[in-house]
């Protein structure tokens, strides 16, 4: 541009300029031929000049048309990205439109669950409420009862009925004879078990030292317990068997149910299990979860369930049972592969006030033993704990001998059918011994039968 703007500014001076001097030749010298030739070479002079404008001009051109194609492509580029993100705008206000619904829905359902727990609440503390009152109730007329029975007036009695009080009260006067004798007696059988224990210890020691002897021999599981609290056999009252060994002995050699009447109780029925020519008495069975076995004291201590299904026997009645002999206990296991183990004790089960704690030594079994031995475990529920001992949350359901965690070992917990790919649940029937294996248990028996050679011959045979 530069150099046209130049061109034009000196092409009419050059062009002035010639003219000039060819009117002051005229003027003085007469005009000659060759100034024709003098004008020729401005023309040529003055089209080279132009053909280099011409040339500037096009090249001008040519770079003024690359940039304004640059500016087009840029142009086009910055609407593109300006359209994607207008796109990506109206698809972020979306999402935000969809999260404040969601938001707002989760607000109203979170209100609703609100308003839910605190009905739950409520609706607890009125049960609550009406349980004490129905409590209060009870002994209010409890104690009315005892008092119109105290105030009754006296009537003429029949005389049948006074010769039946004369028969109860020597009835009466007969079984307090009998337990005063119980009473020496059981004083003398704990004077023979501390010697017995002391006998033990000294056993023990003796043993200790014959093992070192023989540190090389393979362990011989114990067939003869350590626990002898009791050496009085089972005896029939009434013509009505003792136990399911008594029933067997008689010639009733089946399964099934049947009544007995142990020590001084009221008569009650048992489940017989008979196995390998003996019969056991059945205390607990686990097969379906049929049964819900997160119950109160009460009904642990008095008994729960069907006999032919799923049922626990009832804690007082299986200290009737045992404390007239000395008893093993056996615990059979069924996983949920199929495989069969079983573990037995000798056994000692105290009454309703040492909370039935249980004292065991284990004498054969092919699984892992779980319960802690020469320990007092005490029995307890989720509404009754044992003072000084573990206490289990409700979660875990079910009464136990519990001892230092809860829920590990439990064959009275909540029956939970195995998932896929996931491990068994601690909070239900699990037997973990001391190597830290979990079994998950499908089926439980917990059994009893009185410690003699039948139950010996039976414990070798398995």
């Amino acid at each position: 541009m530069y150099t046209i703007k130049l061109f034009l500014l000196i092409a009419p001076l050059v062009i002035s300029s010639r003219i000039d001097q060819d009117s002051s030749s005229l003027d003085s010298v007469s005009p000659e031929p060759k100034s024709r030739f003098a004008m020729l070479d401005d023309v040529k002079i003055l089209a080279n000049g132009l053909l280099q404008l011409g040339h500037g001009l096009k090249d001008f051109v040519h770079k003024t048309k690359g940039q304004i194609n640059d500016i087009f492509q840029k142009l086009n580029i910055f609407d593109q990205s300006f359209y994607d993100l207008s796109l990506q705008t109206n698809e972020i206000k979306e999402e935000e439109k969809e999260l404040r619904r969601t938001t707002f829905k989760l607000q109203v359902k979170n209100e609703e669950v609100k308003n839910m727990s605190l009905d739950l609440n409520s609706k607890v503390e009125s049960l609550l409420e009406e349980k004490i009152l129905l409590q209060h109730k009870v002994r209010y007329l409890e104690d009315q009862l005892t008092n119109l029975i105290k105030n009754q007036p006296e009537i003429q009695e029949h005389p049948d009925i006074t010769s039946l009080k004369t028969f109860v009260e020597q009835q009466d006067n007969s079984i307090r004879d009998l337990l005063q004798t119980v009473e020496e007696q059981y004083r003398q059988l704990n004077q023979q078990h501390s010697q017995i224990k002391e006998i033990e210890n000294q056993l023990r020691r003796t043993g200790t030292q014959e093992s070192t002897e023989n540190a090389s021999k393979p362990r011989v599981p114990r067939t003869t317990p350590s626990l002898h609290l009791n050496e009085t056999r089972n005896v029939e009252h009434n013509d009505i068997p003792a136990d399911c060994t008594v029933i067997y002995n008689r010639g009733d050699q089946t399964s099934g149910i049947y009544s007995i009447r142990a020590s001084n109780s009221q008569v009650f029925n048992v489940y017989c299990d008979v196995k390998s020519g003996s019969s056991w008495t059945l205390i607990q069975h686990r097969i379906d979860g049929s049964q819900n076995f997160n119950e109160t004291w009460e009904n642990y201590r008095y008994g729960f369930g069907r006999l032919d299904g799923e049922f626990w026997l009832g804690l007082e009645k299986i200290y009737s049972i045992v404390k007239q002999s000395n008893y093993i206990l056996r615990i059979e296991l069924e996983d949920w592969n199929d495989n069969e183990y079983y573990i037995e004790y000798s056994f000692h089960l105290g009454d309703h006030e040492t909370n039935y704690t249980l004292h065991l030594v284990e004498i054969a079994g092919n699984v892992p033993n779980a319960l802690p031995e020469h320990e007092d475990l005490m029995f307890s529920t989720w509404d009754h704990k044992a003072k000084g001992h573990v206490n289990c949350p409700e979660s875990y359901s079910g009464g136990w001998w519990c001892h230092d965690v809860c829920g590990e070992n439990n064959l009275n917990g909540i029956y939970k059918k195995p998932k896929a790919k996931i491990k068994p649940e601690r909070r239900g029937i699990c037997w973990k011994s001391q190597n830290g294996r979990l079994y998950s248990i499908k089926s439980t028996k917990m059994l009893i039968h009185p410690i003699d050679s039948e139950s010996s011959e039976l414990t070798k045979a398995i």
